[in-house]
């Protein structure tokens, strides 16, 4: 494993920004509409005073990452449509403080449309609202995308539809990630590359428990064995701050060590337009085959 850390940077595009960021929280805008959401990694002043925005999330007093929005009239509370590249989605203002995609992915998805090629055969697991998954079939790949939220795998197929790719050969998946990896296993079935976004903490459809400290090891062999020497990469994108990018870079380098390559590792960030800084999101480790 290369022992030096890489910053993967999402810089501004024409519908998102990371406006500005202080005092433990963040202003964006989504599309027309400009939000504020807690950010405990902001630890430092805000650039100006000018925070007006279209909805504000107001974070529980617990630790249990609950909360609530205050949203202007304005806000369309069914989502509005948004665009990276020739991707088409919704953004939506959800329970859990997100807005149906993370941004700072961006990077992420533009390595791995740069490493696909038509016919490569994709997995995507906890994928969501699918924009890595329609990302990845914007290039000819055959995508099998996974997530154990029937609502977020609807939500993908929706989004497939606003960008044309309705017709394209994604297999739409409500499912726990570890149980469809180890059948997939069993199968013998092999992909070019894997792209898993594992929560700190979920349940699959069927009240399966997901805790990452414990479970992502056990997926990282199944996903392993969903590799051969044909296989281009695989990309871990890891939220929770309590690892480190060195701790999950050791595991996906053992990991695929049979398979040559090698593993880079690091934080990804978001660049503030008000003042050019960084603001950190998430760890990642991903391995390739150059």
């Amino acid at each position: 494993m290369n022992e030096s850390l890489t910053t993967l940077i999402a810089e501004p595009w024409p519908d998102y920004a990371l406006l500005d960021s202080g005092h433990g929280r963040k202003l964006e805008r989504y599309g027309r509409f400009r939000f504020i959401r807690p950010e405990p990694q902001a630890m430092w002043a805000p650039a100006g005073d000018d925070w007006a925005a279209d909805g504000d999330f107001i974070g529980a007093s617990d630790e249990e990452g609950g909360g609530r929005w205050h949203l202007s009239r304005d806000v369309p509370r069914g989502g509005w449509h948004m665009r990276w590249e020739e991707l088409r989605f919704l953004a939506q203002c959800t329970p859990f403080r997100h807005l149906a995609f993370f941004p700072d992915m961006a990077p992420q998805w533009q390595w791995m449309r740069d490493r696909t090629a038509e016919g490569d055969e994709m997995l995507n697991l906890f994928g969501y609202t699918g924009v890595g998954s329609l990302a990845l079939a914007g290039k000819g790949a055959r995508v099998t995308h996974v997530d154990a939220s029937k609502k977020s795998v609807e939500a993908g197929k929706e989004n497939a539809a606003l960008s044309d790719m309705g017709d394209r050969p994604i297999r739409w998946m409500v499912d726990d990630a570890v149980k469809f990896a180890a059948r997939e296993v069993r199968r013998e079935r092999r992909y070019t590359g894997i792209m898993l976004d594992p929560p700190k903490f979920g349940r699959g459809p069927d009240g399966e428990v997901w805790r990452l400290e414990e479970h992502l090891p056990g997926l990282i062999t199944h996903c392993r064995n969903l590799l051969d020497e044909k296989s281009r990469f695989l990309v871990l994108t890891v939220y929770a701050v309590r690892m480190s990018a060195l701790a999950i870079g050791e595991l996906v380098a053992q990991a695929t060590a049979h398979l040559g390559g090698r593993v880079e590792v690091g934080e990804m960030a978001v660049r503030e337009e008000a003042r050019g800084l960084l603001l950190p999101t998430a760890i990642f480790a991903r391995w390739v085959r150059d």
